[in-house]
């Protein structure tokens, strides 16, 4: 078989790989430690990337005029840049499952190159032209105030697109061949430049928070981009260049057959985020509802980073046998324990010590915060849940039913938030809360449902 995760299982040794005999006997307490071995690296890895925006929110919160350049940063830099990089955020999960020789590889990576050159192209017309007027007052409506301030930190995000398309191919490479302890690696150098890129933005600038924070971000992108090229040769040199040739052959057809319903999915779950944004400047107190969107969004980032990693670990592990029931139970477990994190912390003076001391959030802000926290409990169970029915669908290679799930996502957080617009009289924080909350509730119950065919088919196949 050229897949070489088909009927083996992967021994890993020092971010090593090789392969040995799988039998149905296995354990599942054995399983699920291999499970782990693959999980860890890519969780820790997600959870690092997920401290980057609490640490950029709280370097801005103890700048001049924070609330200006939180809402500039929270409400025009992130939610453009995520919409940027929209067509080449599921390069991570294309790549894990379709770099198994190196005449895939390279066609993947064709498009990868072209892709981010355009992806820049698009991010220097919008931030360095009038384009940029166009999309943030007249689109997003955006606050006169934060207009000046997401200028210049879209400006310096100009590596963004680029890195991350760079460096999520590279990395979907590194997991397939079993070297996922390179992507938590990654995500140190990425973390550790933008610290130091806060550090001498904060002492040594007079720039605003909002340029600090982009800076810092565009420049740990790129540290990481370059980092995980490096890993990635040896990997390419003496392991995908030596496997063995798919049959069939991946053609641009089927490639763009797998891939383009992974671009719509991105694409109308980055869509969210301006018109959130859009949405938010538009109810009662922009400025505050813009200003502490970030910093809970930080919050559930990370407490969601657990189950947003068990994606590339469902497809790797899914075709061995037995390995259905053991990435279920493990998905549950992080459930429960995610779930259990967030109730802990909305409930007890954690949640004062996060957004008061930690996020340096002013009173009034941060008792806000603490309020919406109770509105999104059940967000890190359904990113773990996503996970295990969003990975089932990927390794069936019929991908149409995630962008399915992402439009009723759409329709249900832009029908909340229009609502919000046109009747809400309380701040736009808690509707904004509630609307994604809702929509990731009934996304995840709609790619339950599509996934079933797919679970069907893969314990057929197991079985046979």
């Amino acid at each position: 078989m050229s897949d070489i995760n088909t009927m083996s299982d992967i021994h890993y040794t020092s971010g090593h790989m090789t392969a040995i005999p799988t039998t149905s006997s296995e354990t599942q307490a054995t399983q699920i430690r291999r499970i782990i071995k693959t999980w860890w690296p890519l969780a820790a890895s997600w959870l690092l990337m997920a401290i980057e925006l609490p640490a950029v929110s709280a370097v801005m919160a103890r700048l001049p005029n924070p609330e200006i350049n939180l809402a500039a940063y929270g409400g025009i830099v992130l939610p453009l840049a995520l919409i940027m990089e929209s067509p080449i955020i599921m390069l991570l999960a294309a790549s894990t499952t379709l770099s198994k020789d190196w005449a895939s590889y390279v066609k993947i990576r064709k498009f990868m190159r072209i892709a981010g050159l355009i992806l820049t192209i698009v991010q220097f017309v919008v931030a360095f032209t009038p384009v940029y007027n166009l999309v943030v007052q007249g689109i997003l409506g955006a606050p006169a105030e934060i207009v000046e301030p997401g200028r210049l930190g879209l400006m310096f995000m100009l590596p963004w697109s680029w890195s991350i398309a760079y460096r999520r191919f590279n990395q979907g490479v590194l997991i397939r061949f079993g070297h996922s302890r390179d992507i938590g690696a990654g995500t140190m150098v990425r973390l550790g430049s933008e610290i130091i890129a806060l550090a001498i933005g904060f002492f040594a600038t007079a720039m605003p928070g909002a340029a600090v924070g982009a800076a810092a971000v565009g420049i740990g992108v790129l540290a990481e981009a370059i980092f995980i090229g490096w890993r990635v040769q040896p990997v390419l040199r003496e392991k995908l260049r030596a496997a063995p040739a798919v049959e069939p052959a991946l053609t641009a057809r089927s490639f763009f057959t797998f891939y383009v319903p992974l671009v719509m999915t991105a694409l109308i779950s980055l869509l969210i985020e301006p018109l959130g944004s859009a949405a938010l400047s538009r109810m009662p107190n922009p400025i505050i509802s813009l200003a502490v969107w970030p910093v809970i969004h930080g919050l559930l980032f990370m407490l969601q980073s657990p189950g947003i990693a068990l994606n590339e670990v469902v497809v790797t592990f899914l075709d061995r046998p037995g390995a259905a029931r053991s990435l279920r139970t493990f998905m549950a477990i992080v459930l429960v324990i995610t779930t259990a994190l967030l109730i802990g912390i909305a409930a007890t003076p954690l949640s004062q010590l996060w957004f008061s001391r930690l996020a340096a959030l002013p009173p009034n802000l941060a008792d806000i915060a603490r309020i919406g926290l109770w509105l999104v409990l059940p967000m890190p169970a359904m990113a773990a849940l996503q996970s295990w029915f969003q990975g089932t669908i990927l390794h069936s290679r019929r991908t149409r039913g995630i962008t399915e799930s992402v439009i009723v996502y759409l329709v249900v957080v832009g029908g909340i938030l229009i609502a919000g617009v046109m009747f809400s009289t309380i701040s736009g924080i808690y509707i904004g809360l509630v609307a994604f909350c809702t929509g990731m509730i009934l996304q995840t119950a709609w790619l339950g449902l599509r996934s079933l065919p797919a679970m069907r088919q893969n314990l057929k196949a197991v079985s046979s």
